[in-house]
């Protein structure tokens, strides 16, 4: 009997070890505001789930950290979840909604389908928060405290988010298949659409260092494969892109490549050394660096100064994240994140 106490003490003792180790560790979370524009929504005040939901920012940082840890990809996957989100009609959760007999929602979009994945953490994240703080916390501050989460587990800088958002009761397949930006996009259109969203040139080259982690299919940088055919790209390019068409040549075009060929899973600045030498792998990416000064000065900055950079996307995904939110009795918190309540 007394070994079963000691062995039922040291299991206890093991936990609490490893709940102090999360809750130290464990990002900090707040509604308080950035200071942008006032048609940007009010999210409310910091400390938002001190009270009323202590355990939120663990639960998510748990989560996050285990997705991550069986598949390394996932950090970026949630980080792409949020930035879909937002821009279509804000920081809402309706890309999230599932398409019923009577709604449309966002996942099969263009930009969307096939391609956005993590849905099963977020479901799995919501269904622990329900569990312990029912309908507190919606489906659009975990969405944004999940991409942070991702961003720091990985190696990157970590922000306060705001929180607050309420989750919308509807989604537009039309907005989000007009208004994201695709992979072969030109500057002008990159632009024109983060400048839609009253982000700034800045912001879109500090958030494309999102692409330091992940992967993408074949068919979203088939517009690369023909480089190798112009004779004034780089000599280190050229390899780069004869050793993507051995890749894809034997692919149906969902064959996956790095979008950072060096440190993939890793959030640092690479991704940005990358294009310099002519290996960028989304045309969008490359053309940061080929087709205008300005994006070329800030590509050259962030490769050079990795703090400038951390610092430059900690505010434009502080930015992001106050796209539009829904809040008050404009919206809801779902118990479930595939569907309104």
């Amino acid at each position: 009997m007394a070994m079963k106490k000691l062995a039922l003490f040291s299991l206890l003792l093991n936990l609490a070890m490893v709940l102090a180790i999360v809750l130290a560790i464990v990002p900090k979370t707040t509604g308080e505001g950035y200071g942008g524009d006032d048609d940007c929504g009010d999210l409310l005040g910091s400390d938002l789930f001190k009270d009323i939901c202590p355990e939120a920012e663990a639960i998510i940082f748990a989560r996050v950290r285990l997705a991550v840890f069986q598949d390394t990809r996932m950090a970026a996957s949630l980080l792409r979840l949020h930035f879909h989100d937002c821009f279509v009609n804000g920081c809402d959760a309706s890309v999230l909604l599932d398409d019923t007999d009577n709604f449309v929602g966002e996942k099969t979009a263009a930009p969307n389908l096939n391609s956005l994945r993590g849905f099963e953490v977020i479901d799995a994240i919501k269904q622990e928060l329900e569990f312990v703080c029912p309908q507190t916390v919606s489906c659009a501050d975990i969405l944004a405290t999940a991409a942070r989460d991702s961003v720091v587990v990985s190696g990157g800088p970590s922000w306060d988010v705001q929180m607050g958002r309420k989750d919308s009761l509807t989604a537009s397949k039309a907005v989000a298949n007009n208004i994201i930006p695709g992979p072969n996009s030109t500057i002008g259109n990159l632009v024109a659409k983060f400048q839609n969203v009253n982000l700034s040139l800045k912001d879109m080259v500090a958030l494309s260092g999102a692409h330091t982690m992940g992967k993408a299919r074949c068919t979203t940088f088939a517009a690369r494969l023909q480089d190798s055919t112009n004779p004034n790209a780089p000599e280190a390019s050229l390899e780069f892109i004869q050793s993507l068409q051995q890749l894809c040549s034997v692919s149906d075009g969902s064959t996956l490549a790095n979008l950072d060929l060096a440190t993939p899973e890793t959030f640092d600045n690479q991704y940005y050394v990358n294009p310099l030498s002519g290996q960028g792998l989304l045309p969008s990416d490359q053309n940061l660096v080929t087709r205008d000064e300005q994006t070329r000065e800030l590509v050259e900055t962030y490769a050079q100064d990795l703090s400038t950079f951390f610092q430059d996307f900690k505010d434009s995904m502080i930015k992001l994240g106050r796209l539009g939110p829904v809040t008050g009795t404009k919206g809801e918190i779902r118990r479930n994140c595939r569907s309104v309540n």
